[in-house]
């Protein structure tokens, strides 16, 4: 009797062993060892510091693609995790170092394989994630995703990573105008609440009162009465910093929302 071996399962521990579908159809016909002689690089970003904290899981799995780099065939050593962007918004790549890293590492040609969760984690903007597929497409570098790998200079792949990028930008208006409807529908109906100017504070019942605190009353009224005497803001302003008095503010959002907190802030230029 002839017998035949059977395929002996991955390790159950074993973190790569899940990527196995995905890692055979993109070894046979995408990545090669010029792509891998390079580095991969796991671009990680949540859009807010509150998803950072609150959405660990989605942080766990965008983590995990250093595994899905090494089933694909990367040596650890050059897996490459860029996460400076936790907490930044993709709608612009000016103020993302993580991405401006990202660009510069492919433009000198040290990037095999580009990895992220999902086309957005990357970039909400077309003309960002364009920027980043044309670079790749210059310089031999693939992109991949939770689907699959893609070449950039393959015209199908490109024709699906253009789809993926402006869905990703059309997803993103498409929750803001959402929000935005939401808001614009409660505010109708008088129930839009929004942060009290200082001074002020919210009842429970939703009526705006002025501050419980007299101290901090007491700093409003000096500033309209500063105003009135002295005709401008920054006349106002500079005359708070010079005799260091300070706002009183209620927490409103947050772990440290509370009805007395009400830490000191100085008068000051906003720093934003």
């Amino acid at each position: 009797m002839s017998s035949t071996s059977l395929p002996v399962p991955s390790p159950a521990g074993d973190p790569a062993a899940r990527f196995e579908p995905l890692v055979q159809s993109a070894r046979a016909t995408k990545i090669h060892p010029r792509h891998r002689d390079r580095l991969a690089v796991v671009y990680v970003r949540q859009s807010t510091p509150m998803q950072v904290a609150e959405h660990a899981e989605s942080t766990a799995r965008q983590y995990d693609l250093a595994n899905h780099a090494v089933a694909l065939g990367w040596p650890p050593a050059r897996v490459v995790v860029i996460d400076e962007d936790q907490g930044k918004s993709g709608r612009d790549a000016a103020h993302r170092s993580g991405f401006q890293r990202l660009l510069s590492e492919v433009t000198l040609g040290h990037v095999g394989l580009v990895l992220g969760l999902e086309m957005s984690r990357l970039a909400r903007s077309s003309k960002d994630w364009h920027h980043l597929l044309e670079l790749c497409a210059l310089f031999g570098s693939l992109l991949g995703d939770q689907d699959g790998v893609y070449d950039p200079v393959d015209s199908n792949d490109r024709l699906l990573l253009g789809l993926k990028g402006a869905m990703s930008e059309f997803e993103l208006v498409t929750m803001r105008n959402r929000l935005e409807r939401g808001k614009q529908n409660k505010a109708e109906r008088g129930e839009l609440h929004i942060a009290p100017p200082l001074g002020y504070e919210r009842l429970a019942s939703g009526e705006v009162v002025l501050d419980t605190d007299e101290q901090a009353r007491g700093v409003i009224r000096l500033v309209f009465d500063k105003f009135a005497e002295l005709g401008t803001a920054r006349k106002v302003l500079a005359y708070l910093m010079r005799n260091g008095i300070r706002f009183g503010f209620r927490w409103n959002r947050g772990p440290r929302r509370s009805g007395t907190s009400r830490p000191a802030r100085p008068a000051g230029p906003s720093r934003r």
